[in-house]
């Protein structure tokens, strides 16, 4: 019976064995059989990959993860249109001077040397008949809402710390409009558009983030802000830096330029390729105080003039921060698809270190050198490349022109008074822009009158007021100090205008006349005359200037000894 069931058991394993390699040598001869169909499977798989290759745009973008969809989370069609038309809009970095003067760049023949701002201007389009506006918050104001100042009452002066003031809630801002086109949105750097209440600080107002500080100026390396109330000694002081609304306590030490440059690398570095971004770097420099490492400041040793070297020294500073923006936006792949813009808020002040000869006046002015601005467009999607443009242009052209680039519609805003530049910066088409209304001020202190022929009836000539037509430019009222001033290191004297005191009406052809030496006003009195009128037809738009006197409550010892909204 052993030898019985041991057989039976032989057997079993023997027909199992021979079963299985029945059924192994079947499996090899179907693979055998399966090998032209496999082969031929990967001849077309490799054709097809070939003429991807062939006519896809750009085979970097197959080597890009972000660009294979079956690899993230299947999307509506609505989505892949959203997304794929978000990818090709480009990238927008707005990078804007404080107090930059027209001589303090390297093109303009300045002994500050800005190697970085001149090699990208002259890649790109100089921007030389280009306009701002005399002081810090109109042309923020104008920048972020496309609108002259008169239209929301921001026409007089600036906004102060202690004022209860800002732009107006109802303004459509350039950031709000940019965000409806899918765009990320950051601020590093300056504000200057009000804070009394939270409802006005850069978050609120379209940005998705803020890193900087809230008023006009500040301490380059504690980041506090002295002030307080007109007239009265300026004993306030408090920290001005916030990381979105928390005060920064932490970087006192760190030179503001420095701070903020690696802010924007940060962001830059950080961006999500999936969307466009738009990057507003608003430097403190090169404003007051006259503050800059001592490494810099060494360099201008053979600059005489203690603040003109100080101040060469904090632009040297600002250039290499441009510099280092720059080499992020191409080492994380975005420059091809970015339009970088440079630009000032104003002309230089001559008294702190600035200069703008061979212009007239200064920052606070009607004059050239207050409202005649250095700025240049750089990027790789510009036509017309390596050029200088005289297209007409005003810093409220940009909210138009950005918008439209963005492929977003100004639908919604209040009437602009800005002009889609874009086809004359890229292309060097004439500029739509044929005039620029640099101010009208009712509030700006008027000088004793001199008597000149032109009635009052058509426009109070008294008032502070300019305007630009075509090449010419009228000028009412007291324009400011109308000197022009050579840079320290020249041998010229300072040259004082001979204008017969209380006289407040002139005449330019300024294409003719940059330097504003030729009043024409008697030799052309119908140009003064349509000029004059232009000026009327604009103030009947105008609001009443808003300027209320500052708060107490303001003062940041109430508020933990940190600048901070206070209603």
């Amino acid at each position: 019976k052993g030898k019985f069931v041991g057989s039976e058991v032989s057997g079993t394993i023997m027909a199992r064995h021979t079963k299985t390699r029945s059924a192994s040598d079947l499996l090899f001869h179907r693979l055998c059989a399966s090998v032209p169909r496999l082969l031929l499977l990967c001849v077309f798989l490799a054709v097809l990959l070939l003429l991807i290759l062939l006519t896809y745009p750009s085979y970097r973008s197959l080597l890009d993860v972000s660009t294979w969809y079956f690899l993230t989370p299947s999307r509506t069609s609505s989505e892949k249109t959203f997304a794929q038309s978000t990818r090709s809009k480009p990238n927008i970095v707005f990078i804007l001077a404080d107090d930059y003067g027209w001589n303090d760049i390297g093109y303009h023949g300045s002994v500050i040397r800005t190697p970085n701002l001149d090699r990208l201007a002259a890649e790109g389009v100089k921007l030389e008949n280009y306009y701002i506006q005399p002081i810090c918050t109109p042309s923020r104001s104008q920048l972020m809402t496309g609108r002259y100042q008169i239209h929301y009452g921001l026409q007089h002066s600036l906004i102060w710390p202690p004022q209860p003031n800002g732009l107006p809630l109802d303004e459509v801002t350039l950031p709000q409009k940019l965000k409806e086109s899918g765009y990320s949105t950051h601020i590093v750097g300056k504000w200057h558009l009000g804070f009394y209440k939270e409802e006005y600080t850069p978050i609120h107002r379209g940005f998705d983030t803020f890193y900087g500080f809230l008023t006009g100026g500040e301490d380059y390396w504690t980041h506090r802000q002295a002030g307080g109330l007109p007239g009265l000694p300026q004993t306030w002081s408090g920290l001005d830096l916030r990381d979105q609304e928390k005060p920064v306590l932490d970087q006192n030490g760190t030179y503001s330029t420095h701070l903020f440059s690696r802010k924007a690398i940060d962001i830059i570095a950080q961006h999500d390729r999936e969307k466009p971004m738009f990057l507003y770097l608003s430097f403190q420099a090169v404003h007051t105080p006259l503050e800059a490492p001592q490494e810099y400041i060494s360099k201008y040793s053979h600059i005489k003039d203690t603040s003109r070297r100080t101040y060469a020294a904090m632009t040297t500073v600002m250039d290499e921060a441009v510099g280092n923006v720059t080499h992020a936006l191409k080492h994380y792949r975005l420059w091809d698809n970015t339009v970088l813009i440079f630009s000032t808020d104003n002309g230089g002040r001559v008294d702190q270190g600035g200069n703008n000869w061979p212009l007239r006046g200064w920052k606070g002015t009607l004059w050239e050198g207050g409202v005649r601005g250095v700025g240049f467009v750089n990027s790789p999607l510009i036509k017309a490349k390596g050029r200088t443009s005289d297209a007409l242009i005003h810093i409220s052209d940009w909210f138009p022109t950005l918008v439209g680039l963005a492929g977003g519609s100004t639908n919604g805003t209040k009437p602009l008074d800005g002009h889609d530049v874009w086809a004359a910066i890229s292309e060097g088409k004439p500029s739509p822009r044929k005039e620029i209304l640099h101010n009208i001020d009712p509030l700006h202190p008027t000088r004793m009158i001199h008597p000149h022929p032109w009635s009052n009836e058509t426009f109070n000539t008294s008032m502070h007021a300019a305007v630009r037509s075509g090449d010419w430019k009228l000028l009412t009222g007291y324009p400011g100090n109308g000197s022009w001033i050579p840079p320290p290191s020249s041998d010229r004297p300072c040259e004082e205008s001979d204008d017969p005191p209380g006289k407040h009406l002139w005449l330019f052809n300024i294409r003719d006349d940059p330097e504003e030496r030729t009043d024409l006003s008697e030799k052309y009195p119908q140009v003064v005359q349509e000029l004059m009128e232009k000026l009327a037809a604009y103030d009947k738009t105008a609001v009443s200037p808003f300027y209320p006197p500052p708060d107490p409550r303001a003062n940041p010892a109430l508020h933990g000894d940190v600048w901070s909204p206070w209603e």
